[in-house]
């Protein structure tokens, strides 16, 4: 009896090993994850916003991006052919351009997982077979340093070893979970293996070497994948070596600024404040809160909690975006790039906001969310997914933003002297790091609307959607999301296969959804409904149970804290999770940017345009242009603005820039009385 008991077990054991090994974050073993993975392909986009911003990815931000990247404008597979033998010519485009590329490979598999498309694999397994002959015997895969003469292995840190290593790893991973193929995670492991000699020893010389902390997360999945803890330790040895030598020119720093802005200044254990290059800073928190998952270590997570709220309550703007400057100092003098600055220091018309950093802040805060299970790591994601992530992309997925700010205005700024921002989207980027960051997201976005709790599923994003999972015992459950959001607040969830026991239902009430209501087969839920936390509902669900969730979309003027002075006296338009920008198409022709006032008191009437801008949802008012604004002098005296009212519309601020060069801004001067 005790022998078919430990059969049973050891089955149901693996039935769930194998229903929860597929996650984009391996944490099925993770012991210390609230809300975990749910398998990749597991939830699809059916309808709706999300459903059609994946079908862009899937026909159009995926290949166009996969052409760009194996032709010669993009150069990346070609880097990867020389260095194989199998072609002549030199390395083109970034250091880290080989990362860029692994990137753009996991987007195509998070495609594929979605559409079976043997098509996507087989183009993917053939750019594998050409990486494995350009990896060397030992392991080492750099094209940069492979093909550059007088360029030594881990000389120096400013060549982006580790943030390529990282995507490696990470990319290796997603295409063994969804295909269970070894090929691309056998390079990876060959790889590791290497960074682990090299790297482990923690000897003086590379003591500050692991800088663009992809490789964290890189390492960390790889050990959740192979069960090797060498990659973990490697991992926190990383961790650790942060803060922990002198902060001097070395020869292995020589040619990029140190200090802050590549967070060495201070052990991780001890920060309070997001300081530095803001995707560096951004990746490494994300790394070491993997890492958090996996040892539970208290210090840690207390540093990660004091860091998002520095990020997200200090540094962020409305639309989720981080990173305020493209050139700045640190708290302790560090020169710093494209990153943070002092807390509520927020420039709208040089903010930098790349988008690589703020779809890292979104990767931050859902392992927040994994690691505490509270609803307001997701606000932010859902903040920086309809915003500052998707204003990186063009509507029909094939010209980028690097920079992201919250107002443009022409004439203002001399973009020759710029390298990455623009006053428009283009299609290539020199640096390249961005588009394939974003794409990926937007493909693996369905991954992230629900998670699994220890007795249940956590609902994260709202979209029209079908869910066919597992829950942690094994039982299947299978859900079917019908809305309209974030157009409409009405989310119906109907159940459609369950467990015959009580489990949690977890609706995440997003912050901004003051008066949301709840009902099951149309009965008010006896469970408190309260904006900024997860509602959960734990009963024995039937087949046909339907989920109202009712949120009302009130559209609201925001205001900055008062201490960010380029937002005083001004005001943000958002509704749900959606900012709202005026955009110069929408004004007279005579008409710049810096002319239009909002009336405090004008009604705010949303209207959805099917045929506009991909299909959105305007916010008409009637707004103030001022007709005496004089621009002769850097001060002039005045007396009385004067202003003619004009009736137009807002848009969402992702949206801007698809209808020709334009002015923009996001906050806008109010007038609240009368005129």
């Amino acid at each position: 009896m005790k022998k078919l008991l430990a059969v049973a077990c050891a089955a149901v054991m693996s039935h769930w090993a194998v229903a929860q090994e597929k996650g984009i974050l391996g944490q099925e073993d993770s012991p210390n994850v609230a809300l975990k993975s749910i398998n990749i392909g597991d939830c699809k986009w059916t309808e709706g916003f999300w459903a059609d911003k994946f079908d862009v990815a899937e026909h159009s931000m995926v290949p166009y991006m996969g052409e760009v990247l194996t032709g010669d404008v993009g150069h990346a597979l070609n880097n990867f052919k020389i260095a194989a033998g199998m072609k002549e010519g030199e390395h083109k485009g970034m250091r880290w351009h080989d990362g860029d590329f692994y990137k753009w490979m996991e987007a195509a598999m998070y495609v594929y997982a979605q559409n079976g498309d043997e098509k996507i694999k087989e183009e993917i397994d053939g750019y594998i077979d050409i990486i494995s002959k350009a990896q060397e015997e030992d392991g080492y895969l750099q094209t940069f340093i492979q093909l550059t003469d007088n360029v030594d292995r881990y000389e120096n840190r400013k060549y982006h070893e580790m943030y390529n290593s990282g995507h490696l790893l990470t990319s290796a991973c997603i295409h063994y979970r969804i295909t269970g193929e070894r090929k691309f995670l056998d390079i990876a492991i060959k790889h590791a293996d290497l960074l682990y000699t090299i790297f482990s020893p923690s000897t003086k010389q590379y003591g500050r070497f692991g800088f663009n902390q992809t490789q964290i997360m890189g390492l960390v999945e790889l050990y959740r994948t192979t069960k090797d803890k060498r990659y973990l330790d490697l991992a926190e040895i990383f961790i650790n070596n942060r803060g922990k030598y002198k902060v001097e020119d070395h020869p292995t720093t020589v040619g990029y600024p140190i200090g802050d802005m590549v967070q060495e200044r201070t052990p991780l254990r001890e920060s309070s404040e997001a300081v530095g290059h803001a995707v560096l800073a951004l990746y490494y928190y994300a790394g070491a809160a993997d890492v958090a998952a996996e040892t539970g270590e208290q210090a840690l997570v207390d540093a990660l909690d004091r860091l998002w709220e520095n990020v997200t309550e200090q540094k962020m703007y409305v639309t989720g975006a981080v990173g305020q400057a493209h050139y700045g100092a640190s708290s302790h003098r560090d020169k710093i790039e494209e990153g943070f600055i002092g807390e509520y220091m927020m420039p709208n018309m040089t903010a930098y906001n790349e988008t690589c950093a703020n779809v890292c802040n979104s990767m931050f805060s859902y392992r927040m969310l994994g690691l505490h299970g509270e609803s307001k790591y997701a606000d932010v994601m859902e903040l920086v997914l309809y915003n500052s992530a998707l204003s990186g992309i063009s509507i029909e997925g094939k010209n980028y933003f690097y920079s992201n700010p919250l107002r443009m205005v022409n004439g203002s700024r001399d973009y020759k002297l710029h390298n990455t921002e623009t006053p428009h989207r283009l299609p290539y980027l020199e640096c390249f790091c961005c588009p394939p960051n974003l794409v990926r997201t937007i493909a693996k976005s369905s991954a992230w609307a629900y998670s699994l709790s220890k007795n249940g599923i956590a609902v994260n994003l709202y979209g029209g959607n079908r869910l066919d999972t597992k829950l942690e015992d094994g039982s299947t459950l299978i859900l079917n999301q019908v809305t309209n959001y974030p157009w409409e607040g009405s989310v119906n969830i109907t159940v459609e296969k369950c467990k015959k026991d009580a489990f949690d239902m977890m609706l995440r009430i997003p912050e901004w959804a003051v008066g949301t209501t709840v009902k099951v087969n149309g009965e008010a839920v006896k469970t408190k409904v309260e904006n900024g936390k997860f509602t959960t509902i734990n009963r024995k669900w039937r087949k046909g149970d339907i989920i109202c969730i009712d949120m009302p979309m009130e559209t609201k003027l925001v205001e900055g804290h008062p201490r960010i002075e380029e937002a005083r006296n001004q005001v943000a338009v958002k509704r749900g999770p959606v900012v709202y920008c005026m955009e110069t198409p929408d004004l007279p022709e005579d008409a710049q940017i810096l002319d239009v006032y909002i009336q405090g008191n004008a009604p705010l009437v949303a209207s959805y345009n099917k045929d506009l801008l991909g299909g959105i949802t305007t916010v008409e008012t009637t707004l103030l242009i001022r007709t005496n604004q004089s621009e002769s002098k850097m001060y002039n005296t005045v007396d009385k603005p004067e202003f003619k009212q004009y009736k137009t519309k807002l848009v969402p601020y992702y949206s801007w820039s698809n209808r020709g060069d334009a002015e923009m801004t996001v906050f806008m001067p109010v007038v609240w009385s009368d005129l």
